[in-house]
C-alpha cells in the first residue's frame, strides 16, 4: 500500500495512526453503542494539523491535498468510521469557503475550521430528494438586508453539532425556467437556524446526522459563495471531490479493518488442533478481503493524485465510490462468515464494520447514480 505514498506521506500516515490509537481506537465501540460523536476531538485533530489538510497555510491549513486527506479519514476509519464522517463533513464546509469563498470569508474563517475552533456543516439533501439537486424548496431571497433564508435539509451530518453552515436553495429561475441554485454561509449564533430530528441510525454511528432549519434567516450582503445562481456547481464540485473521496476513504478504512479483523481472529482461534488461518478455504477469504483493499485503495489514491495536480476527477472518483462501498460491505459479511457464531457478537467490531459498510453506500451519492456518473463519461 505505501508504494503510493512519498516520504511525507508515509510519515503522515504514521502520525495520524498513533494519534487514532490513543484517541479513537479504544472508544469506538463505546461511541457506536451510545451513538455518541466525541465533539471534542475536532480540536484534538485541528491542534495535530489534520483539518483543512489541503488548505494553503496563508489560511491555517497543512497545504497538502485530497491525498493527505484521504490518508487521515482511512486511518480513522478503519476504528471508527462514524467519527471519520463527521471530521469529511467539516471537511465539506472548509472546501466551499476555500475554494469558492471571499478572500474575507477565507481569512475570517479558515482558520477557525482548521483549528477545530469551530465545527463546521454543508447542508444540501431535501426530503424531494438528494440526487436529485435542483429540486429544491429551500429559499434564498434577496432584500435590503442581505439574504433572507428559508427551509429545511435532511439526512445532514453534523446537523446538531455544527458552528457555521453552508446551505444551498433556490434563488431564482433561469430563461428556462429551471430553478437556479444560489449557495451561502451562515456564520455561527445566527438566529433562526436550528437542528431538527436526530436520525437513529444503522452505521456510522458516532455522528450526528439529522434535519437543520432555516426559519426567516437573515444573512449579510456578502454572504453568498461564488456567484449568485453558482450553487449548482459549488454542491456538485464539493461533493463530487471531497464528499465521495471521503465517502471512498471511510470504505476504504473499513476495509483494511476487515483485512486486519480476519485474520488476527484467523490466529487466535484453533480449530481442528490449528489455527483457521491455515485453512486453505480461510485463507481464500482472507485473500479476497486483502485484493478487495488493495484494488480499492489503488483507485482512490489514484483519484486523489489527479484532483491534485489540478484535473477534474468527478468519474474516477464516482468509481472509486461505487467500487469501495460495495467491497467493504462484502468484506466485512465476508469476514462475519469467516469468524462463525463469533461474527456476530459485539464484543468484535466485524458487526460494525458492516453495519458502517451498509450505511456508507448511500452516504453522498447511491452506488446507481455513481454508476450513472461513470457511464455519462465512458460515453462522452
Amino acid at each position: 500500500m505505501f508504494e503510493f505514498f512519498n516520504e511525507d506521506q508515509k510519515m503522515l500516515r504514521s502520525v495520524i495512526r498513533e494519534l487514532v490509537d490513543k484517541e479513537v481506537a479504544p472508544y469506538a465501540a463505546e461511541w457506536d453503542e451510545k451513538d455518541h460523536c466525541p465533539k471534542e476531538l475536532f480540536k484534538v485533530f485541528g491542534e495535530q494539523g489534520l483539518l483543512g489538510l489541503f488548505v494553503s497555510t496563508e489560511y491555517g491549513g497543512a497545504g497538502l491535498g485530497l491525498t493527505e486527506r484521504a490518508i487521515m479519514l482511512e486511518e480513522v476509519a478503519r476504528h471508527s468510521a462514524g467519527l471519520s464522517i463527521a471530521l469529511m463533513t467539516h471537511d465539506l464546509a472548509t472546501a466551499c469557503i476555500y475554494n469558492f469563498g471571499t478572500e474575507e470569508m477565507k481569512k475570517e474563517w479558515l482558520p477557525k475550521l482548521c483549528s477545530g475552533e469551530l465545527i463546521g456543516g454543508l447542508s444540501v439533501t431535501e426530503p424531494t430528494g438528494g440526487s436529485d439537486l435542483g429540486n429544491q424548496a429551500t429559499t434564498i431571497e434577496k432584500n435590503d438586508a442581505g439574504y433572507l433564508l428559508n427551509g429545511r435539509k435532511v439526512f445532514i451530518t453534523n446537523a446538531h453539532i455544527a458552528d457555521l453552515n453552508v446551505w444551498t436553495g433556490t434563488s431564482g429561475v433561469n430563461e428556462k425556467g429551471r430553478k437556479l441554485l444560489s449557495a451561502i454561509l451562515i456564520p455561527p449564533g445566527t438566529p433562526g437556524l436550528s437542528a431538527g430530528r436526530k436520525e437513529n441510525k444503522l452505521g456510522l454511528r458516532g455522528s450526528v446526522t439529522g434535519d437543520t432549519i432555516a426559519k426567516d434567516v437573515q444573512c449579510g450582503p456578502d454572504s453568498i459563495l461564488g456567484k449568485m445562481g453558482g450553487g449548482a456547481g459549488i454542491a456538485l464540485h464539493t461533493i463530487g471531490h471531497f464528499g465521495r473521496s471521503g465517502m471512498s476513504a471511510i470504505a476504504v478504512g473499513i476495509l483494511r479493518g476487515t483485512v486486519e479483523e480476519a485474520v488476527k481472529f484467523g490466529k487466535e482461534r484453533i480449530i481442528y488442533g490449528k489455527p483457521l488461518v491455515k485453512v486453505p478455504v480461510i485463507q481464500l477469504m482472507i485473500a479476497e478481503n486483502q485484493i478487495d483493499y488493495e484494488a480499492a485503495s489503488a483507485m482512490l489514491y489514484n483519484a486523489t493524485a489527479i484532483y491534485d495536480r489540478g484535473e477534474d476527477a468527478i468519474p474516477r472518483i464516482a468509481a472509486v465510490k461505487y467500487f469501495s462501498t460495495e467491497a467493504a460491505v462484502r468484506a466485512a459479511r465476508r469476514t462475519m462468515d469467516l469468524m462463525g457464531g463469533y461474527g456476530v457478537m459485539n464484543e468484535y467490531p466485524v458487526g460494525r464494520f458492516l453495519r458502517d459498510a451498509l450505511a456508507n453506500i448511500p452516504s453522498g451519492g447511491t452506488s446507481q447514480i455513481m454508476k450513472v456518473i461513470v457511464a455519462g463519461n465512458a460515453i462522452k
